[in-house]
């Protein structure tokens, strides 16, 4: 039904549910993600409705949960992994990245590789290193991945169905920290394409360009920037390879001034991508350096200290002012 109110957990849970239920070729594998429903409880119901040869537990061996999605996707399936940690997916780095990415070229497109590896990741949950990271910019990186990140529940849903039906290998970076708010989610139709950026608040002053869990962050940023008298555009990418650049570029053309915020380190970051492809697109309508707004150069530290590690609002609404100021 349109117009329905989920968290984001379970609309990524009803995004695989429906896939899987529209065709018999999507399974869905990875750790714990049977009976017990994951440790997020993304997949709870999805074993018990679809079986054990659709929902599968897979022991604790990311390199071969990703594998085995490559040689099952090479026999018609359209497999998705579950990684449960986002620092966990090391493992099976060089399979995402020396394997699934290159597959499609090194068979001259011959042949398709549908697989979706679905990591959660970012902050907010008061845990350790391994178990809250950004790693995106690796896979970004890397020619012949596709990589998004929804940061509202309808965006989850659809996302996730966009995804499950490309043909391409796509990494799904589900932020972690926003499982729980709750959101609408219209059923009836996607509201954007799987690779669209979205201005998803206007504002005349100044861009904040984020994606994933730091959204949020941005909106509240904004709010606040609104009770001062600055007006603040935020865009959300969506997509991070590739990228829709187009209302990106608008929006800096518009305002002039522009911060880029992500939960990752800011070092060879996503966001120093969309810095520096800002500043040669929108050149003569910037009237300040475009700002970076990230977490430090430095391991995920522990629970007590996450609040100073993360980018919060007053971090964003600093870069804003500093822009401004010039």
């Amino acid at each position: 039904m349109p117009g329905t109110v989920m968290t984001m957990s379970k609309a990524i849970n009803q995004g695989l549910a429906d896939a899987m239920a529209a065709d018999d070729r999507v399974l869905m594998m990875g750790e714990d993600v049977g009976p017990l429903g994951g440790v997020f409880r993304v997949t709870e119901g999805l074993h018990a409705r679809f079986g054990g040869d659709r929902v599968l537990d897979t022991p604790l061996g990311e390199a071969g949960i990703v594998g085995a999605a490559i040689g099952l996707a090479m026999r018609g399936y359209r497999p998705i992994c579950e990684i449960q940690f986002d620092g966990f997916v090391y493992p099976a780095f060089d399979q995402i990245t020396s394997q699934l990415a290159k597959l499609t070229n090194r068979h001259e497109g011959s042949a398709r590789f549908p697989v979706v590896v679905r990591i959660p990741f970012g902050g907010h949950i008061g845990a350790v290193e391994h178990h809250q990271e950004s790693p995106e910019a690796y896979f970004a990186h890397t020619a012949g991945l596709r990589v998004v990140s929804p940061s509202t529940p309808n965006d989850a849903y659809w996302m996730m169905r966009q995804s499950i039906e490309s043909d391409d290998p796509i990494v799904f970076f589900e932020p972690k920290g926003r499982y729980w708010p709750k959101g609408d989610v219209d059923l009836g139709a996607p509201a954007a394409d799987l690779h669209a950026s979205r201005v998803v608040r206007t504002g005349t002053d100044a861009t904040v360009v984020a994606y994933g869990p730091m959204v949020s962050v941005a909106l509240a940023a904004a709010e606040v920037a609104a009770t001062e008298g600055t007006s603040i555009e935020v865009v959300d990418l969506r997509s991070l390879s590739p990228i829709d650049y187009a209302p990106v570029v608008a929006s800096a053309e518009k305002t002039g001034h522009v911060v880029v915020a992500s939960e990752a380190p800011g070092f060879v970051s996503v966001m120093s991508e969309v810095a520096a492809t800002v500043s040669e697109r929108a050149f003569y309508s910037l009237e300040a350096p475009v700002l970076r707004v990230a977490s430090f150069d430095a391991p995920f530290p522990p629970a007590k200290l996450e609040s100073i590690y993360l980018p919060d609002a007053d971090r964003i609404l600093d870069a804003v002012d500093r822009s401004l100021a010039y």
